[in-house]
């Protein structure tokens, strides 16, 4: 015979308890959005040289990364786009955004990324396809949707998501920590992410806070391609 007896309450305390005993995982994501172009060196760097780090330190775990290769291009009334830095620009941008849309997982498309950047910075960028052999990422799928135009389409999804950013974006790399727009201080981006996250900081962390109070000043020197300059 089934019980009509109501369940009795968890008392409040108890509850209370079982919210202090969840793991440190629980806490809510860093959102970390970074606007680029691949054949910016700045970026290119900014990508090898910085953002790989929360991959190895494990920032990476409380960040929710996402990455927008479009940077200071531009669409044309008629939907033609044309890249800072030239036609193969365009193309990675858009076999990066292939990559990005097959593999959502910054853990899964970042090593890709990650070795298209490395090889844009000692300009051999033309060997992008060995990329997919060193990371073990299919090619097929990222050449089709290349070849289809899917590729270009996410290129205009990223170009009006850039073109709406408030304040707009000055130069690239741009960083936003969180809704908030890092401009001059991008290399300071993991103190950000450690001052944002709510939760138990990781090793990585220590002594990060304290790096926003110390660095007042503009920390990247000319380390970007601006807006408003076209290079060929």
């Amino acid at each position: 015979m089934v019980s009509t007896t109501p369940p009795r309450p968890v008392p409040l305390i108890a509850f209370l308890v079982l919210l202090c005993l969840l793991p440190a995982s629980a806490a809510g994501r860093v959102s970390v959005s970074v606007y680029y172009e691949t054949l910016c060196p700045f970026c290119s760097g900014y990508v090898v040289n910085d953002l790989a780090r929360i991959f190895r330190d494990g920032l990476s775990s409380i960040v929710d990364l996402r990455l927008i290769p479009f940077g200071n291009g531009w669409v044309s009334a008629d939907g033609t786009i044309t890249c800072q830095h030239g036609e193969e620009e365009c193309q990675l941008n858009a076999i990066e955004a292939c990559v990005i849309r097959l593999w959502p997982d910054a853990e899964q498309h970042f090593p890709f990324i990650h070795c298209v950047e490395h090889l844009a910075l000692t300009r051999r960028w033309d060997a992008w396809q060995s990329c997919f052999q060193q990371t073990g990422l299919a090619s097929q799928p990222v050449i089709d949707c290349y070849n289809s135009g899917y590729g270009r389409q996410l290129e205009l999804q990223y170009a009006a998501e850039t073109d709406a950013l408030q304040p707009p974006h000055q130069f690239v790399p741009w960083v936003v920590v969180n809704g908030r727009p890092l401009g001059d201080d991008y290399m300071n981006f993991e103190a950000y992410i450690c001052s944002a996250y709510d939760g138990e900081l990781p090793e990585a962390c220590k002594g990060k806070h304290l790096e926003i109070a110390q660095q007042m000043t503009a920390s990247r020197g000319d380390k970007v391609c601006l807006a408003s300059k076209i290079i060929r």
